[in-house]
């Protein structure tokens, strides 16, 4: 146990033999360590060699420098975590009204009743704690801050965030966007071309939000990566990912993930679907349709999982619209949610927008819908268009 050093600042002779005996069990504890200075300019001297010092005890009519001064002077230490008490007699009233202006943490009167005295140094000694573990505590949460702005980097640089992404290629166009609810977010996308003639694109939403999610997210997108560069149809892609999924998930962590696959030659679309939202297809004439739904349960959960596929045939200008529930589920000052039908409204009236537009667009329209609402979720959307780029 470290002993709390106490500074004694007085000129009487008899008061450092006093306070050793008075405190004789707590010092032999190892709970008190006393210092001990005649006047202000020495107190000062001693507070530079033994910066250990919690609290200052001192008198205010000494030689040299008085206890005002010395409260003066204190202040200019920038020590928040030194408190002073003043010793002063009963008629001395107006000079502890200055210490304590002056910075003092309390005070107690000559003669000194050492009961009180202990009552005092008890109460600043626990006031002292108690910043002290303020300050652990703030620098944990800076430490944290520090972390969690080093995991959203991290995480920026996992999603593809460079648009255009594919200039060279006229074929198709893509583009996504995502804002976490927190410094980090559970939501993700992904795209990357087979070949030549194949793209392919996923989006996932994991359970919860902040850095766990984050982490399940990151182990996600880099399966579905390395899986997908390997496996051509997307059903068998989600379904060794699932196998994959289980054995580093717990009781609460599963993912859900839209995975599809879009010959640029032909504009075959090939998807699966483990228990996320239906993306919707786009035509150029404002027709608005959800994807079939092929079934496929969440990730991560449920060994006996298989997964679908489904092949649909996509024409010039089609766009495929994918997105989390953060967007469906973005709640008004009301608590009244956007839902599909204002999403499929939304897509309806922009049929012919550059994704890039489209989606940028989509945020905005959320974002004004919910206003001063705090987001509660993630909200991501990732759009295709197949077809000459506009």
């Amino acid at each position: 146990m470290t002993p709390r050093t106490i500074l004694v600042v007085d000129d009487e002779p008899d008061l450092q033999m006093l306070m050793l005996q008075r405190f004789r069990q707590k010092v032999r504890a190892k709970e008190y360590e006393f210092l001990f200075a005649e006047d202000g300019q020495q107190a000062l001297d001693t507070l530079q060699q033994h910066t250990e010092i919690s609290m200052v005890l001192t008198d205010i009519n000494m030689p040299r420098m008085d206890g005002l001064t010395l409260l003066q002077e204190l202040q200019g230490l920038s020590r928040d975590d030194l408190k002073t008490v003043i010793v002063s007699a009963y008629g001395d009233m107006a000079n502890v009204r200055t210490a304590m202006n002056r910075g003092a943490f309390d005070f107690v009167t000559k003669p000194i009743d050492f009961t009180d005295l202990e009552t005092t140094i008890t109460k600043t000694l626990r006031e002292i704690e108690k910043f002290e573990r303020t300050k652990d505590l703030e620098s944990q949460l800076t430490a944290l801050n520090t972390d969690l702005d080093m995991a959203a980097r991290i995480q920026q640089q996992i999603l593809r965030k460079e648009f255009p992404a594919y200039s060279s290629d006229e074929r198709f166009d893509v583009y996504a966007h995502m804002i976490a609810a927190k410094y980090v977010g559970g939501d993700f996308y992904d795209f990357f071309k087979i070949d030549e003639d194949r793209f392919a694109f996923f989006i996932g939403d994991v359970a919860g939000k902040g850095m766990p999610a984050a982490i399940y997210m990151a182990v996600c997108d880099t399966m579905l990566k390395a899986i997908g560069s390997e496996v051509a149809d997307p059903g068998e892609v989600l379904s060794k990912v699932n196998t994959m999924l289980i054995p580093v998930s717990d009781l609460t962590t599963f993912v859900t993930v839209f995975y599809a696959v879009l010959n640029l030659k032909t504009g075959e679309l090939t998807y699966s679907n483990g228990g996320h939202n239906q993306p919707y297809l786009v035509t150029p004439g404002g027709e608005v349709t959800e994807l079939e739904n092929v079934g496929g349960l969440l990730m991560g959960k449920f060994s006996f999982a298989t997964y679908d596929s489904k092949t649909i045939q996509l024409q010039p200008g089609d766009r495929i619209v994918t997105f989390t529930d953060g967007i469906t589920e973005a709640e008004d000052e009301q608590q009244v949610q956007y839902e599909e039908e204002r999403l499929m409204e939304f897509l309806a009236a922009n049929p012919d927008k550059p994704v890039t537009n489209l989606v940028k667009s989509l945020f905005l329209e959320v974002l004004k819908f919910a206003g001063s609402a705090p987001q509660s979720d993630d909200i991501t959307a990732l759009a295709v268009a197949f077809g000459k780029k506009e």
